[in-house]
This record gives structure tokens, C-alpha cells and sequence, in this order.
């Protein structure tokens, strides 16, 4: 009942308040026309995040309250509300920076710096990378504190603009945001975290219920608002029973090959990453002659695949194989598609 709880709270939330985001972006101006990247019909609200980010908090602090309650092989941990505060004060931080991006364009350096700001919140939230073990021994490996910091402000970071920069398409980063957060629940249900796997739990009812608003053609956008904060809760909620970077990686594969692929071509073209064009693999794909649904149910399918994969197998060398050889393959498949493909 409580895992059941907490997904129809945030669910049925995004479902009833996605209507009033909408409408609240029509009120403040906050929309996107077609134009650009974007090649959408008419003025469609990019506000959307609000219902997002919302139900999200409303879910988590339900899970709060139930986690607790929930027997745990190891007990109940000292550290939850203290990660749980991280997950939460850092994710109304890239909020209000997503919104002010929304309303007034902030430009690179700002957003980059709003993003350490965030990665060192999650760190005070003691969520970060501290320990991995190495693939080829299974041996826990402490890393240093000087190592941690930056390791983790630079997965924080990541995360934030895999998904902002996924959000090219209709549905395309809350169906991906969707499978992951899927998967992370099934893998922390497993090893006997149960408090915490409400959490990507609380974040799956909140993506699903606002889907159908966001399904092609979208009636309303996530925005930066919703980009920021789904990068930002998949970044902390991933290492908040422990870091689970090979799962991720796996499951996010395709969007950080494309994202790997794109700051090196923007920063030697153009000097930054951050400005938008249509050279991500999403846009090529559609402009290849795909439809936007096909597009997006590819990405969620493979993501779903990759995630199989990630629970299925259990050795971490065969997991670090699979993701270089998968790592690889889609390096190839995005130059040839590149090769055939123009940007507009």
C-alpha cells in the first residue's frame, strides 16, 4: 500500500494540475511558438514543469512519512532525511533557476554556475559518489573527499543537461525520465531498499501523469523548469541508496552519447555547448523522416532494453563491456546518420 500510495498521489497531482500549468503559462506569456528547434503548431505554454516538480514534493514528503514504516534488511538509516532534504532543497533551487531561465533566458555561465550551486547542495545532502567498486576485482574503492566533490558536482551537472538537452520532442525526456525512474525503483526494491525506492517511485507517477499533456502533439512544455528538475531528482535519487553510475548510464545511454557528441562539435564550432540547435540525434532522426512518436518510443525502447541489462546482469565487468560495446555502437550509428542528415 505505501508504494501504491505514493505513485497515485504524485500521478493523479500531475494529471489534475497539468491543465492549470498550462493555463498559468498562457496568463504570464510563458510560451513557446513555433519556430526554431521547435516545429510545433501555435502557442503551446512552456510551464509544464510546474506540474512536475509539484506532485513530485508532494510524493516525497508522503514517502517520508511511509518510509520509515517499511521493514529494511539494514535497518533504518540515520543519513534518509538528510538526503531526502538534499534531494528536496536542491531540486526547488534548479526549479527557480529553470523558471528564471524560462522567463528571462539566462545566459551559459549563469546556468553553469546554478548547476555547481546545485551539485554542491547535493554533496551537503551527503549525496554523493563515495564509493564504487572496481569491475575487474569487486573491491569497494573510498575515494577521497578532494575526488568526491567534483565527481559528484560534475554528475549533478550531467544529469541537469542530458535532460535539458533530451527535451527536443514531444514526450521524449518525461518517456525517458519514466523508464529510468522505473528501473531504479525495481533495482532498489530489490536489494531490500525499500524506504528509498519510493522515491524514483514518487518521480514515475509524476512523469506518467503528466505524459498525456506532453504526448505528441504536446498541449503544454516541461520547459526548463521541468529539464532542470528531472535532470536534478535522476541525478540525486540515483545515488541516494547508494551510486549506481554503471545503471545509469546504461539506462541514459543513447541521450550522453548524443550529448558527448554535440559539446564537442558546438565547442569547437562555436565555443560553447550550451546554445541550442537541431544537431541533436532526435531532431536528425525526424528530419531523416521519422515521426516524433517513433522517435520517442525508440529512445524509451532502448532505454527499456538497456535497463534489462542493467538488472539482469550482475557481474560489473560484463556491465562496463556492454556499455563500451554499446557506447561504441551508437558512437557509429550517430556519425552515419550525421553523414546523411543536414541541421536546419
Amino acid at each position: 500500500m505505501p508504494y501504491l500510495a505514493v505513485f497515485l498521489v504524485a500521478f493523479l497531482l500531475a494529471l489534475l494540475t497539468t491543465p492549470l500549468a498550462a493555463r498559468l503559462g498562457q496568463k504570464w506569456g510563458l510560451v513557446d511558438l513555433p519556430g526554431g528547434r521547435r516545429q510545433h503548431s501555435g502557442a503551446v505554454p512552456r510551464t509544464g514543469g510546474w506540474a512536475l516538480f509539484a506532485p513530485f514534493l508532494v510524493a516525497a514528503g508522503l514517502a517520508a512519512f511511509l518510509g520509515p514504516r517499511l521493514p529494511s534488511p539494514e535497518g533504518i538509516d540515520p543519513n534518509e532525511v538528510r538526503r531526502l532534504a538534499g534531494i528536496l532543497i536542491g531540486s526547488t533551487f534548479v526549479f527557480a533557476v529553470g523558471f528564471w531561465d524560462d522567463r528571462r533566458e539566462l545566459k551559459p555561465r549563469p546556468q553553469l554556475l546554478a548547476q555547481v550551486a546545485a551539485g554542491l547542495i547535493a554533496v551537503a545532502g551527503l549525496l554523493f559518489i563515495e564509493r564504487v567498486r572496481d569491475p575487474f576485482t569487486d573491491r569497494l574503492i573510498v575515494l577521497p573527499y578532494a575526488l568526491t566533490v567534483p565527481l559528484t558536482v560534475l554528475w549533478v551537472m550531467g544529469m541537469i543537461n542530458t535532460v535539458n538537452f533530451l527535451d527536443g520532442l514531444d514526450g521524449l525526456a518525461t518517456c525517458v525520465t519514466s523508464v529510468v525512474a522505473l528501473v531504479l525503483f525495481v533495482h532498489m526494491y530489490r536489494a531490500g531498499q525499500y524506504s528509498v525506492s519510493l522515491l524514483p517511485l514518487a518521480l514515475l507517477g509524476a512523469t506518467l501523469g503528466f505524459l498525456p499533456y506532453n504526448w505528441y502533439p504536446a498541449r503544454v512544455f516541461m520547459g526548463s523548469t521541468g529539464s532542470f528538475f528531472l535532470g536534478y531528482a535522476l541525478a540525486t535519487v540515483s545515488v541516494a541508496g547508494g551510486p549506481r553510475l554503471a545503471t545509469m548510464l546504461l539506462l541514459l545511454l543513447v541521450p550522453i552519447v548524443d550529448v558527448g557528441w554535440l559539446i564537442l562539435l558546438r565547442t569547437r564550432r562555436a565555443g560553447t555547448f550550451v546554445h541550442g540547435d537541431r544537431r541533436h540525434l532526435h531532431f536528425r532522426l525526424v528530419d531523416l523522416g521519422f515521426s516524433q512518436r517513433q522517435v520517442v518510443l525508440a529512445y524509451a525502447g532502448l532505454s527499456a532494453a538497456f535497463g534489462v541489462v542493467a538488472l539482469v546482469v550482475a557481474s560489473r565487468l560484463l556491465k562496463l563491456g556492454a556499455l563500451m560495446a554499446l557506447g561504441g555502437a551508437l558512437a557509429f550509428a550517430l556519425a552515419a546518420v550525421a553523414r546523411r542528415s543536414e541541421p536546419q
